[in-house]
């Protein structure tokens, strides 16, 4: 049988042809104007917060080096005096009154005992000191700044001393000042001028990657995890980069590092508030393009209808193929695009063949290649449709307890000998419907639909003792730790209820390790 060929109109392939060229050539202007103004837009902005963070760095340096001279001096003035403890403490009441540099103040002798004490309803007069900062000042005898550590009264501090000696070159003690990382100060008051907005903020961290400053005041004495710019600052880097927040938001970030502590100040956007009134601006352009391209429609439809009509009068003449010399003039005419139909055909097999393949790529993207589970892809798509079917389900975030000395006691073969151990312990021990999901190292979720808190409690129970149990090869016995939260019990959308999965494992880990943490209900 004689297959049909695909005759197509010319006329509105000439319009479809100009009118895709017309789109293509807008869109690839857009795009080349979008990603030069996109690319400008994250220069300036990351230039613009290292110049910021530069700057506090400067008024903060400037803060520490005029604080140490006030020690300095106090120090210079303390030998006469420090015999009489009235003395040293109006000396202290003043040197914390003068510029409210610092939370309170301490005079200590070379034994560790406090002198002189600013304010004195810290009760800390004639005491024998043994915080961090107390012993490193008598033990290294040279104007400091400490790292951060619990003083003996419970607070969270800096302390910056100076030393004491007397004319004749003896160690008298010390005077030192405490900056309060959670209460009012004047480093909150040098920080805290940051104009908050669209998602912008800054925060302070020093070399051990310790909060020292952070807009959210819960936070503050926090171990930072690892990103780009805090390795940086870790390295003693300044600069500027794009890095994504301990909340999983991209950001723009400008860092500067304090020469004395070598404390880093981190000023940061996130990109898509950078971004947004460029693309606000391009949606504002192309709404205004279209009239242009609405005016051009008829212009290129008359021009098609004159390309197309002697062609139009040819068919028509074919049509009456008993006409004398219809032969001839047919002959004539080159029906080059009559081949559609075959390029039609060929199409559609690729397709079928590239469908193929997308779906052995899409299977991929989604799976974690050592352990065969689900990644975050994978978890995200589970968690869209779920979230569009409204189904309820519960959430099991766990990791291997000490997983990094597993790598350092038996190698990195050993510790991808666990991970793998440990997807096939979550498999034996869910159902087939859950979706357990690789989050990354040593992390794992799993996704229980359907399934309550109680149940979900069981399955993590149940997975725990399974891992403490097996012995595996090349690695000995891991413990892992869990965190569970049900999204029937715990309020927000989908991001809140994985947060609080983290914070539950977080509290395990507190609690011991080698156990279940669970999430009260919101």
């Amino acid at each position: 049988m004689k297959q049909p060929v695909l005759r197509i109109n010319l006329r509105r392939l000439i319009v479809l042809v100009a009118f895709a060229s017309a789109v293509i050539s807008l869109a690839n202007a857009f795009f080349a104007t979008y990603r030069v103004q996109r690319q400008l837009l994250i220069d300036t902005t990351l230039e613009s917060n290292h110049a910021y963070a530069l700057k506090l760095a400067n008024s903060t340096e400037d803060f520490l080096q005029a604080a140490r001279q006030q020690l300095a001096y106090s120090a210079s003035l303390l030998p006469r005096h420090f015999a009489d403890p009235a003395a040293l403490t109006a000396e202290a009441e003043r040197l914390r009154g003068q510029t409210n540099s610092f939370n309170s103040v301490l005079v200590v002798n070379a034994e560790g005992k406090v002198l002189g004490v600013s304010p004195d309803t810290l009760a800390l007069k004639n005491s024998q000191l043994a915080s961090e900062g107390a012993r490193q000042a008598l033990r290294e005898r040279r104007a400091l700044i400490t790292k951060p550590y619990m003083s003996s009264a419970g607070n969270l501090v800096v302390f910056i001393s100076h030393p004491v000696f007397d004319h004749g070159g003896r160690y008298l003690g010390y005077v030192g000042g405490s900056i309060y990382l959670k209460q009012k100060n004047i480093l909150f008051s040098l920080l805290g001028q940051h104009y908050y907005r669209d998602g912008s903020y800054l925060y302070v961290v020093d070399q051990s990657r310790r909060l020292l400053y952070h807009p959210n005041p819960a936070r503050l004495g926090e171990v930072a995890g690892s990103n780009t710019v805090i390795d940086a600052i870790a390295r003693q880097e300044s600069g500027s980069g794009r890095t994504i927040n301990s909340q999983g938001t991209d950001m723009l970030a400008g860092y500067a590092v304090l020469p004395s502590t070598g404390w880093g100040i981190v000023a940061q956007r996130p990109t898509d508030a950078t971004l947004a009134p460029l693309n606000q601006l391009m949606r504002n352009t192309l709404w205004n393009s279209l009239p242009i391209a609405l005016l051009s429609l008829p212009l290129i439809w008359w021009l098609a209808r004159l390309i197309s009509r002697p062609l139009v009068q040819l068919a028509e003449g074919a049509s009456r193929m008993d006409a004398p010399g219809m032969a001839e003039r047919i002959g004539g005419i080159r029906a080059w695009y009559l081949e559609a139909s075959q390029i039609k055909r060929a199409l559609l097999v690729g397709m079928a063949l590239l469908q193929q393949k997308i779906g052995k790529l899409k299977f991929d993207v989604q799976t974690d290649p050592l352990t065969g589970l689900a990644n975050r892809r994978g978890m995200a798509s589970a968690l869209e449709a779920w979230q569009a079917q409204a189904r309820p389900f519960s959430v099991i975030a766990l990791d291997i307890d000490h997983f990094k000395q597993v790598n350092d006691k038996w190698g990195h073969a050993a510790g991808d000998e666990v991970i793998v151990r440990l997807a096939q312990l979550m498999r034996a021990c869910s159902r087939n419907a859950d979706v357990l999901c690789r989050n990354g190292g040593d992390e794992f979720i799993m996704l229980l639909p359907d399934a309550d808190l109680d149940v979900a409690l069981q399955v993590a129970e149940r997975l725990r003792a399974r891992v403490a149990a097996t012995e595996i090869a090349g690695a000995g016995r891991v413990t892992i730790s869990l965190g569970v939260v049900s999204s029937q019990q715990q309020a927000g959308d989908v991001a809140s209820i994985l947060q609080a999965a983290d914070a539950a494992l977080y509290a395990a880990k507190e609690n011991g390790r080698n156990r279940v943490g669970v999430m009260e209900p919101a």
